[in-house]
């Protein structure tokens, strides 16, 4: 999946103005736009993953509708959020999860 941002003067569907919102994303500010989800946003900003696997495989988005679980991230304290899922407001602290090997971290 190859994430880019449509100018708003190219799309067709005639999107309101763009509204800008910073999150940070394990301490690092990250822009996005109002209406984009977590998922869209890291990946507009180039990360294509943000989480390991049990074997330590890379993960970020895979099916980008919600039934997956390989999006999976910490917002603003809640575990296990799907980034997929989850709309991107201004200010939220998103911390990326992994479940390498036996433990959690």
């Amino acid at each position: 999946m190859s994430a880019r941002l449509v100018r708003r003067e190219d799309d067709a569907a005639g999107r309101r103005p763009d509204v800008p919102i910073e999150i940070t994303v394990d301490g690092v500010p990250v822009t996005g736009v109002a209406g984009q989800t977590i998922a869209g946003v890291l990946l507009a900003g180039g990360r294509r993953a943000w989480r390991q696997g049990p074997s330590g495989a890379p993960r970020g988005v895979f099916c980008g509708i919600g039934v997956c679980f390989d999006c999976l991230v910490t917002v603003n304290g809640d575990r296990d959020v799907r980034a997929c899922r989850r709309r991107a407001a201004d200010g939220d602290a998103v911390t990326t999860q992994s479940r390498t090997g036996a433990g959690e971290s």
